[in-house]
C-alpha cells in the first residue's frame, strides 16, 4: 500500500514538472514574439521637430479662452495658454497652462510661412496669451485693405510677461533648433489676415531677456542716417524682407501683399509706427536686423539683391 501510494505521488510530480516546463516553453514563444526595441545604440544625428515659438493673443477672457481652446467644436488649439490680471474669469496667481504636449502638433497657426517653411503648425509650439484686443473690418466702398480695420489693443499684464518669460528660457533650453529670428507673432508669418500679438506687446522686452531678435541701436541710427535722403526702392525692401524671413513675393510694387508683410514687421519691431507705410524707422531697424543676424545679405554697407522670387 506504501509502495502505492509513493508511485502515485512520484507520478504526479512528473506530471506537474512536464506542466511546468511546457508552460515554461510556452511563455518563452509568446516573448519571442512581442516586439522587442533594443537600445544600446543611440544616434547622434537627429534634431527635434520644433524650430519655432508662435506667439498669440486670444481676443476673449480667461473662461472663454480655455473654452475655446480644449473644445473640440472650435478645431482650435494651443500648447500653452497663459491668463492674465484683471480678468473676471480668472482669479488666481497668474500660471502657466500647458493644453497641448510639445510632441504633439496643436492647430495654433493655421496658413502660415516663414522663410521657405510652411504649414508652421508642424514645426513650431503655438502660445495663447490672454488678452482681449479687437480688430474689425470695416465694410463700404471708401475703405480698401490700407484702411478697412479697426484695431483696440490692450497693454499686456507685467505678471503675464514675466510667466511667458519664463516659460520661454525654458523651451529655448530644450529646442535648440529655435534661433532669435525664428520667436514670432502670428501676424509674422500670417501678415495677410492676422494681428496678433500686436505692437503693444513688448518685442523688446524679451529680447532684453535673452529671448528672440532686436536691432542695436547704433546700427539703427546708422541706417537712419544713411536713408534719411533716400529710402531704398520697393524692390530692395521686398528683397530685404524675405532675407529675414517674411513670406514676400518680389513684385517691384507697393502691392497689398507687401503692405500687410510691413504692417506685421511694423508692429513687432517699430510699433510707434505700425500702419503699414513705409518709412526711414521701417527701413533702418530692417537693414539693421540684417546686418545682425543675416550678415551676408549686406556687403559693403548694401544690400544682396535676391536673386529670385
Amino acid at each position: 500500500m506504501q509502495r502505492f501510494k509513493i508511485k502515485h505521488y512520484l507520478f504526479f510530480i512528473t506530471i506537474v514538472f512536464f506542466y511546468l516546463e511546457s508552460t515554461k516553453v510556452l511563455s518563452e514563444q509568446i516573448k519571442d514574439n512581442e516586439l522587442q526595441k533594443i537600445q544600446t545604440f543611440q544616434s547622434e544625428s537627429f534634431s527635434t521637430r520644433i524650430r519655432f515659438v508662435v506667439i498669440h493673443y486670444t481676443s476673449i477672457d480667461w473662461e472663454n479662452s480655455l473654452k475655446v481652446l480644449t473644445s473640440e467644436r472650435y478645431e482650435v488649439s494651443s500648447h500653452y495658454l497663459i491668463p492674465e490680471n484683471g480678468d473676471d474669469t480668472y482669479s488666481d496667481q497668474i500660471k502657466i497652462f500647458q493644453l497641448v504636449d510639445e510632441e504633439n502638433r496643436a492647430w495654433h497657426a493655421g496658413i502660415s510661412q516663414w522663410e521657405e517653411r510652411t504649414n508652421i503648425n508642424d514645426q513650431s509650439i503655438g502660445i495663447e496669451l490672454v488678452n482681449q484686443a479687437e480688430c474689425s473690418i470695416r465694410q463700404g466702398s471708401q475703405y480698401d485693405y490700407t484702411n478697412n480695420y479697426i484695431c483696440l489693443f490692450s497693454e499686456f499684464d507685467s505678471n503675464q510677461i514675466d510667466q511667458l518669460i519664463l516659460l520661454l528660457k525654458d523651451i529655448l533650453s530644450r529646442h535648440d533648433e529655435i534661433k532669435p529670428t525664428y520667436i514670432l507673432g502670428h501676424s509674422d508669418i500670417s501678415p495677410n489676415r492676422k494681428f496678433d500679438p500686436g505692437p503693444k506687446f513688448p518685442w523688446k522686452k524679451l529680447y532684453e531677456n535673452g529671448i528672440g531678435a532686436w536691432y542695436d541701436d547704433q546700427t539703427f541710427q546708422k541706417y537712419k542716417k544713411q536713408f534719411k535722403g533716400k529710402i531704398p526702392v520697393i524692390s530692395q525692401i521686398q528683397c530685404a524682407l524675405k532675407q529675414y524671413g517674411y513670406g514676400v513675393e518680389i513684385t517691384n510694387k507697393m502691392d497689398e501683399q507687401t503692405f500687410f508683410v510691413i504692417r506685421a514687421f511694423q508692429y513687432h519691431f517699430t510699433p510707434k509706427e505700425s500702419d503699414g507705410h513705409i518709412s526711414v524707422e521701417t527701413v533702418s531697424a530692417l537693414w539693421a536686423l540684417l546686418e545682425k543676424y543675416f550678415p551676408e545679405s549686406i556687403k559693403n554697407g548694401s544690400l544682396v539683391e535676391c536673386k529670385n522670387n
